[in-house]
């Protein structure tokens, strides 16, 4: 068998974009040598890919047992041309970093200041997702760590991921400053039971957010129906509309500090804490830059929780 990467390449982007002319203008191909390629990879294989119909091209059973692995071969040849280019001496590299959205503005933001700094020769590319989605493309091989804040579910993911948990945080209701307190608190530093919160209208996030969904399973748990004032926001937006009094919204403690314009009361219950995780392939040696950044995040969680830091009361590490 003489499958090759300039195969496997072609074959996933044809299979993402369902279209073989769209694929070809992608890998900047002549679309005859790009149906070579396929034809060629099928042979080899001895059976079909896809399922050609004019103007729709789709995957067959094989074709979908294949694109995975595909991707995953493909993330290890890259991974094996940053590995030998780093012992080749070159101050330069990439790693790809996975985190879910609240992170990006807490955490991730944190890190990739200093990371800059050290290692400005280092490419540092994000994707910004749920955990879930995040697990799955570990799985694959399309990112070297994520950060995560929901447990491994699935067999496969157990088999493949090493995940170590490095933060505690707390869930904060954040509210409009400006306005007066939605909630009844005998004091300022007073914690807002949920019970309290479904009353006051909310702004909830996509179903795709871990912070939804725990927030919801909570509000199930105690039988309750939350007043919603917004549906489907995003952290950013979410922020805003709290800040202009559309209504509360729950998020985790980092995110809310150093926003004068929102004011911020713990959520009661130890149920609703999060624990950050660093997530990897467990089965691929990480590189040089991937490593550093690792190591450069658990300095920036212990930073978090030190005495003395602006979140301290917030996050606790976990070891």
């Amino acid at each position: 068998m003489n499958v090759n990467l300039e195969q496997l390449r072609g074959f996933v982007e044809v299979a993402q974009l369902g279209h073989f002319t769209r694929a070809a203008e992608r890998l900047h191909l002549a679309q005859p040598s790009l149906s070579r390629q396929i034809s060629s990879l099928e042979a080899d294989l001895g059976i079909e890919l896809f399922h050609r119909a004019r103007g729709n091209v789709t995957l067959t059973a094989a074709g979908e047992r294949l694109l995975p692995l595909a991707r995953r071969m493909l993330a290890d040849a890259g991974t094996a041309r940053s590995e030998m280019a780093e012992l080749a001496g070159l101050r330069r590299g990439r790693v790809r970093l996975g985190a879910t959205p609240t992170l990006c503005t807490s955490l991730v933001a944190e890190v990739l200041v200093e990371f800059r700094v050290r290692h400005p020769g280092i490419d540092v590319e994000i994707l910004e997702r749920g955990s879930r989605s995040l697990i799955a493309a570990l799985v694959e091989g399309s990112l070297d760590l994520a950060l995560i804040v929901t447990s491994v579910s699935s067999g496969v993911a157990r088999a493949v991921i090493e995940r170590e948990p490095i933060l505690s945080e707390r869930l904060v209701v954040v509210s409009a400053a400006s306005e007066p307190d939605p909630f009844e608190r005998p004091a300022a530093t007073a914690a807002v039971e949920l019970r309290e919160l479904a009353r006051v209208p909310q702004i909830s996030f996509p179903e795709s957010y871990d912070l939804r969904v725990a927030l919801d399973a909570a509000f199930r748990d105690e039988g309750l129906t939350p007043a919603v004032a917004v549906q489907g926001a995003e952290m950013d937006a979410a922020l805003r509309f709290a800040e202009r009094g559309i209504g509360v919204a729950v998020v985790p403690a980092m995110v809310a500090v150093e926003r004068p314009a929102l004011r911020s009361a713990p959520l009661g219950g130890d149920a609703l804490t999060r624990t950050v995780s660093v997530a990897r392939r467990a089965d691929m040696a990480p590189t040089h830059a991937s490593r550093a950044l690792r190591a450069l995040v658990g300095e920036t969680a212990d930073g978090l929780a030190a005495p003395g830091s602006r979140t301290a009361h917030l996050v606790s590490r976990v070891r």
